[in-house]
């Protein structure tokens, strides 16, 4: 598939159970593991909305084992 043919698609955000994000083609299954959160739109649209709310890049475990402990 050519650039031009998947940045015209429709996306999804999708979360892992860490918060992780990243897009996903929204005519295609979910991967094991990964959930949409509700954004839907362009790849453009989905990756600025990642960029706008995934402001901690660390894994959930990590934030948390990091809180629990005084980090």
């Amino acid at each position: 598939m050519s650039v031009e043919n998947a940045d015209s698609r429709e996306f999804l955000v999708v979360l892992n159970d860490e918060e992780q994000y990243s897009v996903w083609f929204a005519d295609r299954d979910l991967p094991a593991g990964w959930r949409a959160e509700g954004t839907r739109g362009s790849r453009e649209d989905c990756l600025a909305h990642i960029d706008a709310v995934w402001t901690d890049m660390r894994p959930r475990s990590v934030r948390e084992h990091l809180a629990a402990h005084g980090a």
